[in-house]
């Protein structure tokens, strides 16, 4: 009988209330997603950052025939690529290095732009038009700086890349979409906290009455407030549903359809990260319903 009372008492709830309770579900399910998408976007600047600060090398180029740069005045010696790889064995920050040779620079062009305009007799370039190199890999993907300033300059080098340059850009969209979605999020998670807190003030200046009599036959605080915690937490099921599908939708469209299969270059977060955000929404929204709904029930539900 008394839970037959409670489950009334909800149905009604969630009737008077309706509209309400609609704001709580849409404000909790947008704020959610963006909560959601801050969680993916963290896991996939993690993964990147993984998978490319074990690949970051540093390449050093050698000078070549009529090298771009004044400083070299011909090719590359073999004194002073001695002297090169003297200086890059010594330093502290190498964990490895490798040379590559002219015909292995000019199969890897070959590899990525096809190799129809190498051949013929105007080709587009030979293997003695690439220069030689120097890959460098570092013990400590951070720690760089001592090697470039150490092969800057050598007789010999030509130029040095740093994947840092390339990659920046990439993780700079990636912190900025992150650090937009959550700062977006607790915003509306701030707005999704007022309007539980109106809810339960209107619903319980609604049952002012009812909530009087209750209290004078004895019945419990948590008997009372038990419809009113029902009703959050009904609210934040539906929010943690719409948002769930909304992450799957972003991560079936966005990632496996779109980034995946575009933009091999990198690895892309998979289902392991979706539940990962799926149980940091599921956990967050009965928190952002149930713990305002224990709070202010304490306060309007006194008489």
């Amino acid at each position: 009988m008394q839970l037959r009372y409670v489950f009334s008492e909800l149905a009604q709830g969630l009737r008077r209330n309706l509209s309400m309770h609609i704001a709580v579900v849409l404000t909790l399910f947008v704020s959610l997603t963006l909560v959601g998408l801050g969680v993916l976007l963290n896991q996939q600047a993690d993964k990147a950052a993984e998978h490319w600060g074990n690949q970051l090398q540093i390449t050093v180029w050698l000078c070549k025939e009529k090298d771009d740069n004044p400083a070299c005045t011909g090719a590359v010696t073999d004194a002073q690529k001695s002297a090169i790889e003297k200086v890059i064995e010594d330093n502290p920050e190498v964990a490895g290095y490798h040379t590559e040779s002219k015909e292995e620079a000019f199969d890897k062009v070959k590899e990525l732009l096809g190799p129809d305009k190498f051949e013929g007799p105007n080709p587009a370039a030979t293997a003695a038009d690439m220069p030689e190199s120097v890959w460098i890999t570092l013990n400590d993907p951070e720690e760089y700086k001592g090697i470039t300033s150490a092969v800057v300059g050598l007789d010999g080098v030509s130029g040095i890349r740093d994947m840092r340059n390339v990659l920046k850009p990439i993780y700079g969209s990636i912190n900025a979409l992150q650090w937009g979605a959550l700062g977006t999020a607790a915003f509306l998670v701030f707005a999704a906290l007022l309007l539980v807190g109106n809810t339960i003030r209107l619903a319980a200046f609604a049952r002012r009455r009812e909530i009087g009599i209750m209290r004078l036959v004895g019945a419990s605080t948590l008997y009372i407030a038990l419809p009113f915690l029902l009703e959050a937490l009904v609210t934040a099921l539906i929010g943690v549903a719409l948002a769930g599908g909304a992450l799957a939708a972003f991560m079936y469209f966005g990632i496996d359809q779109r980034a995946a299969t575009g933009l091999k270059f990198m690895p892309w977060i998979g289902m392991p990260e979706y539940m990962t955000a799926l149980l940091a929404i599921a956990v967050l929204g009965p928190i952002l319903t149930l713990l305002p709904t224990l709070v202010l029930t304490r306060k309007y539900l006194k008489v």
